[in-house]
């Protein structure tokens, strides 16, 4: 039973289609900007961040605030809405059947509203908004919420196909969204994870990661109605419980998430066009990664980073990164680690720099968090007959 992509969408400082922002990445665009003292931050740091008047001028063209349990959407909810309802637009699907499931993905969502005085504290509960935009499109089925740190949006997507391959749904919608905060900042700061320059995954003088903002949604079926040209061939999630924040140093659980859909998916290492991964720009990460991905046999794949673009988008890394994967192989490209320079890492690994011509038709995911949680997956392009 095949599990594919029915539509797709991409709000992000890019742009708020994937056309828009697939150009821009075709064009060498990032989104990162230089902060100083946002938000009272007594620092400097990069990241991506929605113009907020376009933002909710864009919100107030496009949904219907009467249909929603409150009028003040905060930015999470704002940009989680708009990519789900444009997915659900472009998709042929009555939003409200009990054959479709609504899934989040998220590590942070409302998050912002504890240093508020005046809220509702359920609406910091993931379960709430997920809650929220189902009931919006009049779906009453209980959504699903997955929060498993950095690599939450490829978790969900790898749910979505466990529930369709079990036959229990027809279609799963799902969101991958996170929006930044001086919470978010600051915590990340404290770990002196961040970077006051953009971002250089996997190169020897890279200082730490940049923020993002952005929200993804992915329609996954598995009635094909012979348009849709994606599927999910196969994923895995593994955790090495290695440290709460650091990741194995011999790259543990990502190793054993690759070999997984290697040996299960079918799909030959020559057939794979590349491997989009984590590619955060900090010392462990990048070091463990590449030491994954050479133990599983992988280091002549070429291999990319789309960090250096929009910083670490948390919940909806995952979903973004992929649709993007998906959308350069559909136009026979590979897309390039904006912010590389020269190989820093130990592991012996293929980086890509500049925009590569392929005619293969498949790309592995990676991506790795906090509490040693690692997870992987294949995606093939359906050629039609």
């Amino acid at each position: 039973m095949r599990v594919v992509k029915v539509s797709d969408s991409i709000i992000s400082p890019l742009g708020f289609s994937v056309e828009e922002n697939f150009d821009s990445l075709l064009r060498g665009g990032s989104a990162l900007r230089k902060y100083n003292r946002l938000w009272g931050l007594p620092f400097e740091f990069m990241a991506s961040i929605f113009d907020e008047e376009e933002l909710n001028n864009y919100f107030i063209e496009n949904i219907d605030i009467t249909k929603l349990p409150h009028s003040n959407c905060t930015k999470f909810e704002k940009i989680a809405l708009l990519s789900a309802f444009k997915a659900i637009s472009s998709a042929n699907i009555d939003p409200k059947s009990h054959r479709i499931l609504f899934i989040l993905s998220s590590t942070k969502g409302n998050i912002e509203l504890l240093s508020t005085s005046n809220f509702d504290p359920n609406r910091v509960l993931l379960g709430n908004t997920a809650q929220m935009i189902a009931r919006y499109f009049g779906n009453t089925n209980k959504p699903i919420v997955v929060s498993n740190a950095c690599i939450s949006g490829l978790c969900a997507q790898i749910e979505a196909m466990r529930f369709l391959k079990s036959g229990s749904y027809d279609f799963c919608v799902v969101i991958g969204a996170d929006v930044l905060s001086p919470f978010i900042v600051s915590g990340f700061n404290s770990l002196k994870a961040l970077s006051t320059e953009p971002c250089k995954p996997f190169s020897i003088n890279r200082n730490g990661l940049n923020l993002g903002e952005a929200a993804a949604t992915i329609i996954y079926s598995t009635v094909d109605d012979g348009k849709n040209n994606w599927e999910i061939v196969c994923g895995a999630t593994r955790n090495d419980a290695n440290h709460i924040s650091g990741p194995s140093r011999t790259g543990d659980g990502s190793l054993s998430a690759l070999n997984y859909v290697l040996q299960y998916s079918g799909c030959k290492i020559a057939d794979i066009a590349f491997a989009n991964v984590h590619g955060t720009a900090t010392p462990y990460n990048d070091e463990m990664e590449s030491i994954a991905l050479e133990r599983a046999g992988l280091s002549d794949l070429p291999i990319n980073s789309l960090k250096g673009f929009y910083g670490h988008t948390l919940g909806a890394a995952g979903v973004l990164e992929v649709i993007l994967s998906m959308c350069s192989l559909d136009k026979g490209k590979i897309l390039p680690t904006h912010g590389f320079d020269s190989l820093g890492v130990s592991g012996n690994i293929n980086v890509i720099s500049t925009l590569q011509e392929t005619n293969k038709h498949s790309f592995l995911k990676l991506l790795s968090g906090f509490g040693g949680c690692n997870s992987s997956a294949i995606f093939t392009k359906l050629r039609k007959l």
